[in-house]
């Protein structure tokens, strides 16, 4: 690595920015690889690489080497309607029809989701409004723990160990040992709950899409607690499942 004495560097922005330099000119880079152009232990070059992913400007692809990101791939760009959302739109709008409860499309950044999109179920008299914008701790939603569950556990931890020294970190409510149980439970199951874990009286269920455009993307159903069946379980298990099968085999081609 080549080094700038300059006494203004901020020396963890030039070491992200050297990450990404490598990823661009590589495609591809492992946390050895990072380690060793950084002249850092791994788990500094880790922390970096998830941070990264976090943003956006990287991906974990096989292997678990680091790919470039959405943000790295289109650089400068800016979009009103995110082209994730407007490709997913089609099959949000299916789930809306098969369950008939309000729904929604997240994305997975850092140990947090973002609502791209939702359909609201404005035919019920108590319902649950859209979220679209809102982001929302992974952890402690239905559409974050369906997303976490797709990563390796060590991914999962490196994220929380980011997120936990961060300025937010001391409001965050999260035992990791818990949430690893959680998410065996959802990878055996493909769909993830969330009963007023986020916010009093919302039950939600979503289920992962898969990596798109770069972004773990989920989907999920919410409906007021009070209103919840174990009737209805069953029925959104399937539609869920089913929707984001379709999804899948249509986008990730």
């Amino acid at each position: 690595m080549q080094r700038n004495t300059s006494v203004d560097r901020v020396e963890s922005v030039h070491r992200a920015l050297v990450l990404l330099k490598l990823i661009g000119e590589r495609g591809s880079l492992s946390v050895t690889e990072a380690a060793k152009a950084l002249e850092v232990n791994p788990s500094t070059a880790q922390r970096l690489l998830v941070t990264l992913v976090g943003d956006g400007f990287a991906r974990q692809g096989e292997r678990k080497r680091y790919e470039p990101g959405a943000e790295l791939l289109r650089p400068g760009a800016s979009h009103a309607i995110p082209p994730l959302r407007a490709r997913l739109r089609p099959h949000l709008e299916r789930l809306f029809e098969r369950v008939g409860e309000t729904v929604h499309v997240a994305t997975l950044v850092g140990t947090e989701i973002h609502h791209l999109d939702g359909v609201e179920a404005v035919g019920h008299p108590l319902r649950f409004g859209l979220r679209i914008g809102v982001r929302l701790p992974a952890h402690q939603t239905s559409a974050g723990k369906a997303m976490l569950a797709t990563l390796a556990e060590d991914d999962v931890d490196a994220r929380y160990e980011v997120a936990m020294n961060s300025p937010r970190g001391t409001a965050m409510r999260v035992e990791l040992a818990d949430l690893h149980q959680q998410l065996a439970k959802v990878r055996r199951q493909r769909v993830a709950t969330n009963f007023e874990e986020s916010e009093p009286g919302v039950a939600a269920f979503a289920t992962s899409i898969g990596v798109i455009d770069g972004e773990r993307a989920a989907f999920s159903i919410a409906m007021p607690v009070a209103r919840f069946t174990k009737a209805d379980l069953p029925k959104f298990v399937s539609a869920l499942v089913r929707t984001a099968d379709e999804a899948a085999a249509a986008l990730l081609l």
